[in-house]
């Protein structure tokens, strides 16, 4: 599923939103709770803008389903929703900063719990700093630091799952 594909999607229903916001939307939700369900998702994500309908609603449901199997598969698979290296790198940092917003969005609607780990508080307050990025990156050493922070993220989400869940069996 490209960036590209669920950005038109997300796009025609609320400019203001963006594949990125969205699917670090659906990460947060079922980060928090792995149990939770696409159509809460979609009614968080268009709470102020038109439902998707139709072929494109079976879009967004697929996109939210293969996120939660890829949290919870055993083969560090899970990547973020951004946009390819065909992009500027100034976009991809802005859909960095909307990922990282949308998956904070959703970690606090799914999970009101405030009694976080000290790891979890940690890796909660890196992503909130990355909702800050200068999205006017350029050059290699700028390129370099996204690739950082997106390998950060990735690893941070998945051990971030794994504390909250062993939070909730207490």
């Amino acid at each position: 599923m490209t960036y590209s594909v669920i950005n038109a999607i997300v796009v025609q229903s609320d400019v203001e939103l963006s594949a990125a916001y969205a699917h670090g939307m659906a990460t947060g939700m079922l980060c928090a709770n792995g149990q939770a369900q696409s159509n809460d998702w979609l009614t968080e994500l268009f709470f102020h803008a038109t439902p998707a309908t139709g072929e494109d609603r079976t879009t967004l449901v697929y996109l939210f389903e293969e996120t939660q199997d890829l949290l919870l598969s055993d083969e560090f698979e899970f990547d973020l929703l951004l946009p390819g290296d065909e992009a500027l790198l100034s976009e991809q940092v802005e859909a960095l900063t909307h990922w990282c917003q949308g998956f904070l969005l959703g970690i606090g609607f799914t999970h009101a719990d405030t009694d976080w780990s000290k790891e979890a508080t940690g890796i909660l307050k890196d992503i909130v700093e990355f909702t800050k990025l200068d999205i006017e990156a350029e050059g290699e050493e700028d390129e370099n630091d996204f690739v950082e922070i997106t390998e950060y993220i990735r690893s941070a989400v998945l051990l971030l799952r794994s504390e909250i869940n062993k939070e909730g069996e207490k």
